[in-house]
């Protein structure tokens, strides 16, 4: 059963895993489909025992009936990807990783096909890892995955998913410290990845894991640094945010979870100060004993946006490098910025290889004389200077379902619809959107035979 709450989809009532990962900090949530679970396990004589392989094959077959908000461009298409890594462990002390990416939106129309659906064969990471007992040191291209990925995470949900190169040290277990320099690596789809000029994104986090029952508390600051930027009042220069707050999750014996975060955003945009804050509480009750351990879990998100009141003054919340799907329903439309949500969801588990998620989402601006934001930080809606007539952006309604054929094949299967509210039909965003995907992700590693499996993630 641990395994299977930790696979790849919308899981439902079982828990937080607190395991911790070389790439990663402890904390899961069910919300967000990551890919987690046992990699079938290959053992051959002719590997030597320093070395062993991965692979990680994914087909999703989604289905949109008015991509691009177009009323009646109904696509189908299928998102391919493979992912093959090699890991070498020349020393007790060293260890190396590399992995090639291959990723393809087969019969969507090129002019449709966004910059995380497409990446021909490609360096995802590659990276040394030095490590003592306590100390681990990363160098090169890596993932960086925090607390829920509502602010850093790999968005391992789009066709390509993130990674950045730079240096993350790791210092501690349980409670520990990761304190990184890094810039995102920027996908070209038919030339190499690579990062922009410098390193412009840095941070620290804070893990504490054992010092309160029932409960991971994690602190960060977030600096995200950029030149070239150009200011409200057309003056060009550099910007630089400072994200700090903490995030915190608990699961308690009589059932009952939640899980919070808050942030503050300071800096300045060229000469513009900036000023803004987001956060999210969720709240669940666990009922593990009933039939199909039914679990019902309210949330509330808020993004702050610029009401424009002060003219040198930017209130916009950057989201960072978020995983933003399904963090706004599954058709996936918005991102962390100028937005308020309220949801409810009932999470079902009818067999131990079958979990289902349905959910309801109300969708507001936080302010009308700001934009609406795609999840990858775009313009939806342009909001003019006297701002836009009306803040209700829309209601989503999404099913999803995930299921085992093995403990290394996983289906899954969802479907949401997004109905418009007046902010979007009254600005040429009307059309209804129905989305529907199914998935099928198979994982599995290659070892020398006699050596011991390692344990799912």
């Amino acid at each position: 059963m641990a395994r299977f709450g930790l696979l790849a989809a919308v899981v439902a009532g079982t828990g937080f895993c607190w395991q911790v990962q070389a790439q990663q900090v402890a904390v899961r949530y069910i919300d967000y489909p990551q890919t987690r679970g046992a990699q079938q396990e290959f053992q051959l004589k002719g590997i030597p025992k320093w070395v062993s392989f991965d692979m990680y094959l994914r087909g999703r077959t989604e289905y949109q009936s008015s991509d691009n908000y177009i009323s009646g461009n109904g696509q189908t298409y299928e998102l391919t990807r493979a992912y093959g890594g090699m890991e070498v462990r020349p020393t007790k002390f060293l260890t190396g990783y590399i992995q090639f990416i291959d990723t393809h939106a087969l019969g969507l129309p090129l002019k449709y096909v966004a910059a995380n659906q497409r990446d021909v064969f490609d360096d995802r990471q590659a990276y040394l890892e030095f490590h003592t007992k306590e100390v681990k040191v990363f160098a090169g291209r890596q993932e960086l995955k925090y607390g829920g990925e509502r602010l850093v995470g790999i968005s391992d949900w789009t066709n390509n998913s993130r990674t950045w190169d730079g240096f993350l040290a790791r210092i501690g277990d349980n409670n520990r410290l990761d304190l990184f320099s890094t810039s995102v690596v920027a996908v070209h789809a038919s030339s190499l990845d690579k990062h922009g000029a410098g390193l412009t994104f840095h941070g620290a986090v804070g893990t504490i894991g054992t010092w309160v029952p029932h409960m991971v508390i994690q602190p960060f600051v977030y600096f995200k640094s950029f030149p070239g930027e150009t200011s409200q009042q057309a003056i060009k220069g550099s910007d630089l945010f400072v994200t700090s707050g903490a995030e915190v999750a608990g699961q308690f014996p009589m059932g009952l979870d939640f899980d919070a975060m808050g942030a503050l955003q300071r800096g300045n945009y060229v000469n513009d100060t900036v000023k803004g804050a987001a956060g999210y509480v969720k709240a669940g009750w666990n009922f593990k004993k009933r039939t199909w351990k039914p679990r019902f879990r309210g949330e509330y998100d808020y993004a702050s946006g610029n009401n424009r009141k002060d003219l040198n003054r930017v209130g916009t919340f950057d989201q960072q490098y978020p995983s933003n799907h399904n963090a706004f329903g599954l058709t996936d439309l918005f991102g962390f910025q100028n937005i308020k949500q309220e949801r409810m969801n009932l999470d079902l588990i009818p067999s131990q290889r079958l979990a289902l998620l349905f959910q309801q989402e109300w969708l507001q601006m936080a302010t009308p004389f700001d934009s609406i934001y795609s999840g990858s930080a775009g313009v939806v809606v342009k909001a003019p200077v006297t701002g836009l007539l009306s803040s209700d952006i829309g209601r989503e309604f999404d099913a999803a379902g995930k299921y085992l054929i093995t403990n290394a094949v996983v289906v899954n299967a969802g479907v949401g619809h997004f109905s418009p509210g007046t902010v979007m039909r009254e600005n040429t965003h009307g059309a209804p959107l129905t989305i529907a995907y199914f998935s099928l992700t198979y994982r599995f590693k290659l070892d020398h035979k006699g050596t011991a499996p390692t344990p799912a993630p």
